[in-house]
């Protein structure tokens, strides 16, 4: 049989019209009515496997963030050093985010049909060549092209991870593995700019691109050998052997032991899964789908409004700490820690609360909580479940940002920043979280088309912002600048409040126009 999933028909599906009949009732406490049944198992990994597996996946995505922030302290040392200045070498922040939010378009779609190993090989071999000639190269254009061919190629592997989330993790537990998924994008913004500034002081400039072809060398090697192969398209719950170009060591050593057990993969099984299984050019269009969704373009609109604010903060930061407080590259570095601590305290407090959250919601809603088994929320409000604990969150975050533009155009004590720091850290990559995985939950089976949708407009969003923050600095000092954009964010904040009431009404008549869709192509097979 085909591999399940959230928006095909399951044991929960007994009143999956029930929308489409009774469009003016309340949805939300519906009851879930469930056959009698034995649930079948979502994936064969076991739960330590699938936190390895996670956590190696969210540590490829730690070489986005990585290779922006890495490059923060150094900005007004490589302007130095190659005669231009701080405003050109800007821009190359700002083109490495616009290719940031582009590249992974091109990746998540064919990671969706060919496979997550095949697209992580294209995604570091691209930006392993890319490091090795931005440290041989001494001028400015070389250095605006190849940051672009480094972002095209480290960017893909952030969809990918919410890629391998899905793959193994059902919609009931994705909190509990937050913490896990997360891992290389809190340390990104917290060590990298440490990274940086310890380099760009010590050593030449160019060390900062050695030192990420060594790392980026030395993971790949790693991932390449151990990852395996988890795309639900390629080798389903885990149990159909994945193809030749998609095989680890691991794939090969573990399907050998359960085939050893008595655990052959199912016949039929296999060739329904490889009827699912193409290798294609990668194509921005399955993400570009994603994005024309009216649910989703609320979801990307206010999130990506929200890192507008970040990404100001961050890319403005190395200037204002060296001339409010006078740092050097080391200690300009070190404020990014804060950012990057309560990032890393939220994952492990907002996994908790989105899971508990979940369980509260279903238990009114009268659907059991199935670990390790898809259920199906046809006619359950994730949207709301979700945005409860992402709404707080988001407007905490924008509060902060205000108040770190005024309490750093008052040049206060050191303190005050630092503490306001955290707290942005905290709420805004908390609200990330919550937001990824809801954009997950609503678009199954296409999980790296839906975090490569949401990529693309929190990276363009943000790199206005960072190619916008210095000048409105300037012209209206830092305060009022923060400010502006927080406000600009705020003003979007109701859609999520629309998309609580009215998201799963949307998402019940897309699935319902894809059912006609899958009915009428299973129609014209039959006739063929």
């Amino acid at each position: 049989m085909p591999i399940p999933d959230e928006s095909s028909t399951s044991p929960t599906d007994s009143i999956a019209g029930y929308a489409e009949q009774n469009p003016d009732q309340d949805l939300e406490n519906q009851p879930v009515q469930n056959v009698e049944c034995q649930p079948e198992e979502f994936s064969v990994f076991t739960k330590n496997e699938k936190r390895a597996m996670v956590a190696v996946g969210s540590l490829a995505a730690f070489f986005s963030p990585l290779s922006a922030s890495i490059y923060f302290p150094a900005l007004d040392t490589i302007a130095t050093a190659l005669d231009v200045s701080t405003s050109r070498i800007n821009i190359t922040v700002t083109t490495y985010m616009i290719l940031q939010g582009l590249a992974p378009m091109f990746i998540a779609g064919f990671s969706d049909s060919a496979g997550r190993r095949p697209a992580y090989m294209i995604c570091f071999t691209i930006y392993i060549a890319a490091n090795l000639a931005l440290g041989l190269q001494n001028s400015y254009v070389a250095l605006l092209l190849l940051r672009m061919l480094q972002s095209a190629g480290s960017s893909g592997t952030v969809a990918l991870a919410n890629g391998l989330v899905a793959d193994i993790v059902t919609s009931s537990e994705r909190g509990s593995y937050i913490a896990f998924a997360t891992i290389g994008s809190m340390l990104g913004p917290s060590l990298s700019p440490v990274i940086g500034g310890l380099i760009s002081q010590y050593l030449n400039w160019h060390w900062i691109f050695w030192f990420l072809l060594i790392l980026s060398g030395v993971f790949f090697t790693f991932l390449a050998l151990f990852l395996p192969e988890t795309c639900r398209k390629v080798v389903g719950d885990g149990s159909v052997p994945p193809p030749a170009l998609n095989m680890s060591l691991t794939d090969i050593i573990r399907h050998r032991r359960r085939v050893k057990n008595g655990l052959s993969p199912d016949p039929q099984k296999v060739a329904d899964v490889r009827k699912n299984y193409r290798l294609s050019i990668p194509s921005p269009l399955p993400t570009l789908k994603v994005c024309f969704d009216l649910e989703t373009m609320l979801i990307l609109l206010t999130t990506g409004l929200m890192f507008a604010c970040f990404y100001a903060v961050m890319t403005g930061a190395t200037t204002s700490f060296h001339e409010v407080y006078h740092f050097n590259n080391i200690q300009t570095g070190l404020m990014y820690l804060p950012i990057g601590a309560g990032g890393i305290a939220s994952a492990f407090s907002t996994g908790a609360i989105v899971d508990w959250n979940y369980r509260r919601h279903a238990k009114k809603a009268g659907m059991p909580v199935l670990k390790n088994v898809r259920q199906d929320l046809r006619n359950f409000n994730i949207e709301k479940v979700r945005l409860e604990v992402a709404l707080p969150m988001y407007y905490l975050s924008l509060i902060t940002v205000i108040a770190y533009g005024w309490v750093l155009g008052r040049k206060v004590n050191l303190a005050a920043p630092v503490i306001l720091l955290f707290i942005c850290g905290w709420s805004l990559m908390g609200t990330s979280q919550v937001l990824s995985a809801l954009m997950v939950d609503i678009w199954p089976g296409k999980s790296a088309s839906a975090t490569a949708a949401n990529n693309l407009f929190r990276c363009e969003l943000g790199a206005a912002a960072s190619a916008a923050i210095s000048p409105m600095t300037e012209a209206m000092g830092s305060g009022w600048a923060y400010t502006t954009l927080s406000l600009i964010a705020l003003a979007a904040s109701p859609c999520l409040w629309i998309m609580m009431k009215q998201g799963i009404k949307w998402r019940q008549r897309r699935l319902g126009k894809k059912d006609e869709s899958d009915a009428k192509k299973s129609a014209m097979e039959v006739k063929v």
